[in-house]
């Protein structure tokens, strides 16, 4: 039996495998019964927290489809509150393959990961061409959507939209995360500006579908909104979960993510019966 642990972000829920002290053998059709609501564990993305030599702990992390990604903001936060009670310190950095993270105690419960610079190059995002990433575009079985991208470790494309309750999120994501455009595929995000400290967010996430909540979706979505004029440098960010407050430090160009972790309830499964 394998010991995990149920935790999310705002709603967005993952399966929590700590394997710094034994290995864990986890491929995409794992990753895809693990996460699997009536079958599995049920979750959005699994993670599994592995050893490092440059910082405190690796975190690798696969979709609800079995395919593994760069970074996760929700989920560097589950793992950085589970490390700094661990460990007794206020803060931890995380390794990631979308690049090193750092994360601290911010107070009520809520930690802040510091994601890093956003890339906004259209090769960096990628792209499979060079577009003004700030608003070009984007072609969809005959229609046009003014679009931005954003890569926060992960690929981001983001809609401006009037009203995010009515935006078509369950149609034109799917569409959008698989399109052309995107070698790498997708997140989707759909904003609507509230006014410039607050921005409310629906979102398709590559390789899961519609989440309560994507800490990298709400980082790209206030760079895209701060790059048009449409925001402050300092925003909260309304998704279906709940809050997340995002700062895209002007001094030197860095993004902070604060937000709530929450353990949901710990467990055991026998990981070869969903092998088999």
């Amino acid at each position: 039996m394998v010991r995990f642990l149920k935790m999310h972000g705002l709603g967005n829920d993952f399966a929590v495998f700590d394997a710094r002290n034994q290995g864990l053998a986890l491929d995409a059709g794992l990753a895809r019964a693990v996460a699997d609501r009536r079958r599995g564990i049920g979750c959005d993305q699994v993670i599994v927290i592995e050893r490092s030599d440059g910082a405190d702990a690796a975190m690798r992390i696969w979709n609800a489809d079995g395919g593994e990604v760069e970074s996760c903001g929700n989920a560097a936060r589950c793992v950085a509150r589970l490390l700094m009670e661990e460990l007794d310190r206020d803060g931890v950095t995380l390794e990631t393959a979308g690049g090193p993270l750092s994360c601290t105690v911010a107070g009520g419960g809520l930690v802040t990961v510091d994601m890093g610079t956003p890339a906004t190059a259209w090769d960096r995002v990628p792209l499979a061409r060079a577009v003004d990433t700030d608003r070009f575009v984007l072609e969809v079985d005959g229609t046009s959507y003014p679009a931005a991208a954003v890569s926060m470790g992960n690929p981001h494309c983001v809609l401006f939209v009037d009203d995010a309750e009515t935006a078509p999120v369950a149609t034109l994501g799917p569409r959008i995360e698989t399109h052309p455009l995107f070698p790498n595929r997708t997140n989707v995000a759909f904003v609507a500006v509230r006014d410039r400290g607050h921005l409310r967010m629906r979102v398709w996430e590559r390789g899961t579908g519609i989440t309560q909540a994507c800490g990298t979706g709400a980082c790209a979505a206030a760079v895209a909104a701060r790059r048009r004029g449409l925001a402050d440098a300092k925003v909260e960010v309304q998704l279906d979960g709940g809050m997340l407050a995002v700062e895209w430090r002007e001094g030197d160009g860095r993004v902070l993510m604060t937000g709530p972790a929450a353990l949901s309830f710990k467990g055991e499964i026998d990981l070869s019966v969903l092998a088999a």
